[in-house]
């Protein structure tokens, strides 16, 4: 059998600045993913590991840590936390 490698084309903003108690976007393309596939988000502070955020397949899901929402757009190409 054969072992298929899938690499996922993610695009992502490099950076933001707000101001601290403001709501922000964060906006993610992923435009080959696949119907099957689920999106994660993770959140990366400097020195630190990766921390898992959330995941989604599609729609809307309210988040409590951190607090907010992740959005996932009908065709799965893109999501927004």
């Amino acid at each position: 059998s054969a072992l298929a490698v899938y690499r996922a084309q993610v695009q992502q903003q490099l950076s933001a600045e707000i101001t601290e108690g403001t709501g922000v976007s964060i906006n993610c393309s992923h435009p080959n993913i696949q119907s099957s596939e689920v999106i994660y988000w993770y959140c990366q502070l400097l020195g630190r590991g990766p921390a898992f955020i959330a995941l989604a397949l599609k729609g809307s899901k309210e988040l409590q840590d951190p607090p907010g929402w992740l959005s996932v757009a009908a065709d799965c190409r893109s999501s927004a936390l």
